[in-house]
């Protein structure tokens, strides 16, 4: 016991000043004092860096960005492991100073602690009773994308901003309970700065702010560009909050803003007959912070898959036909699709987890923490320490899909052409801090794409074979490459 209180005591301590790893941690790269190991991993394709270091290092190696401490988990068989049985140990999130500085601690997505358990319990419930609600808004705004894409008569184009501008606004229907048009000027440019703010990530000044925040804090460049646009876009979500606070109805909730409005309300009026415990964490930071997230972790995500499934259909013209002919079968030319249909058609729910399992939009997952002094396995990892759970090698493991690099819908059918479960495919994460949107985004994804086959047939611009399906990489995301498509009415 002495030996482990002295190793975890002198890891807590170390912040990238020695030339080897503290006793206890797992094994990683030397990293250089102040810059830890920045310079010995590509920022233009860190998951690509990582998946090289985990073949010297193995499963569980420790990697420094700057002096943050990050320990990596490459394989399905310890990401299982320490977000299954082990998951309160490893059900902090990880940060790093732009985030701290933007978000603070607030919100669903990177709070931590009883202000996380509070508002993902209550996340979970309001998403849960406004799933039909929901649904319907999804189908209503496929239709809507689809009119759009009608009007542009067959003429190839690039599909991403369409996409993307209808996937955000399912999330505005479900945090605001309205939409907007595609072209309405205070939507694009909400629109436009969720996009830079995604781009500018992986800017090197904001790589650089986040290994030395106090030297680069007055200065200018991209992580001031970040702190700028997370204003105004919180502005943007105040704005409607305040509009719907001052003409609120009584329940049940008809949106996201108005349930947490009305748990607001509810707080208040506890506290002020004293039945309520410590300060709320339901207030106003929270509420925008939170809905935020939705913005920030599902608009790009779905609408990135949505376009990779385009494209897959464009290079393979008779999976899009197997498709079609199960939207034939099961909804038919004129009904609006819904979730419940894909119960009933296992190869286009085949080829949606297809292209999930082969882009791996996030190859090493959202940044978990531990929560406390942890020991995994052998080694001995410090309370706080930044986890990377990687994805993608579940999901790219030749064990259980063969020829992994390879599109393939078979490999989530068994011989007699039914859907085949799999432990392997986690592109949403898994235990506690898995996706908390993941059915809404397989709820839109499935609606969008069957409304869209239903109503036209994808044409590619080039010839098939010259679409690349190799995703353009970045530090923690992958997206599809550019392309374009031709609309040809069914």
């Amino acid at each position: 016991m002495h030996r482990v209180r002295r190793a975890l005591k002198v890891g807590q301590g170390w912040r990238g000043k020695g030339t080897t790893a503290p006793p206890g941690l797992p094994p990683g790269p030397r990293p250089l004092p102040f810059l830890g190991n920045a310079l010995q991993v590509d920022t233009k394709n860190f998951p690509r860096s990582v998946e090289k270091l985990s073949q010297r290092y193995g499963p569980v190696f420790t990697l420094y960005l700057g002096s943050q401490r990050a320990v990596v988990l490459f394989g399905q068989e310890v990401v299982q492991e320490a977000l299954g049985p082990r998951g309160e140990d490893f059900g902090g999130r990880g940060g790093s100073p732009i985030l701290d500085k933007t978000i603070g601690g607030t919100g669903i997505g990177f709070s931590n602690g009883e202000t996380w358990r509070q508002l993902r319990r209550f996340a979970e419930e309001t998403f849960r009773e406004l799933e039909a609600p929901a649904e319907e808004w999804i189908q209503e705004e496929a239709a809507f994308l689809a009119e759009r894409l009608r009007s542009t008569e067959g003429r190839p184009l690039d599909p991403s901003r369409l996409l993307t501008a209808a996937s955000t606004n399912v999330l505005c229907a479900v945090s605001f309970g309205s939409r907007f048009d595609y072209q309405d000027p205070e939507f694009l440019a909400f629109l436009h700065l969720l996009g830079e703010n995604a781009r500018l990530q992986t800017r090197p000044m904001t790589q650089l702010y986040n290994v030395f925040p106090a030297l680069l804090d007055p200065l200018p460049g991209s992580h001031q560009t970040i702190f700028r646009n997370t204003k105004e876009m919180d502005r943007f979500v105040a704005r409607r909050a305040q509009a719907q606070k001052e003409a609120l109805p009584p329940g049940p909730a008809r949106n996201f803003i108005h349930a947490f409005l009305l748990k607001m309300e509810q707080e208040e009026q506890q506290q002020q007959h004293g039945e309520g415990g410590p300060a709320s964490v339901f207030d106003l930071r929270s509420l925008v912070r939170s809905t935020m997230d939705f913005f920030v972790a599902g608009a790009a995500s779905t609408s990135l898959v949505l376009q990779y499934l385009m494209l897959v259909l464009l290079k393979y013209p008779e999976v899009q036909e197997k498709v079609h002919q199960e939207i034939e079968r099961v909804i038919g030319p004129s009904r609006r699709p819904c979730l419940a249909d894909l119960a009933e058609m296992p190869y286009t729910h085949a080829v949606i987890r297809e292209a999930h399992r082969s882009l791996a939009l996030v190859p090493l997952n959202v940044p978990r923490a531990t929560t406390r002094d942890t020991l995994f396995r052998q080694f001995l990892i410090p309370k706080g320490t930044t986890i990377f759970p990687a994805l993608k090698p579940s999901l790219h493991d030749p064990r259980e899909f063969p020829h992994p690099e390879r599109f393939d819908p078979a490999h989530f059918l068994d011989e007699a052409g039914a859907l085949r479960e799999s432990e392997f495919f986690i592109p949403f994460s898994i235990g506690q801090r898995a996706c908390l949107g993941r059915r809404l985004a397989s709820t839109t994804l499935f609606v969008s794409l069957a409304t869209l086959l239903q109503r036209f047939r994808l044409h590619p611009a080039l010839p098939p074979e010259e679409l690349d399906l190799s995703p353009a990489t970045g530090f923690l995301t992958v997206a599809p490459k550019p392309f374009q498509v031709c609309l040809l009415p069914r």
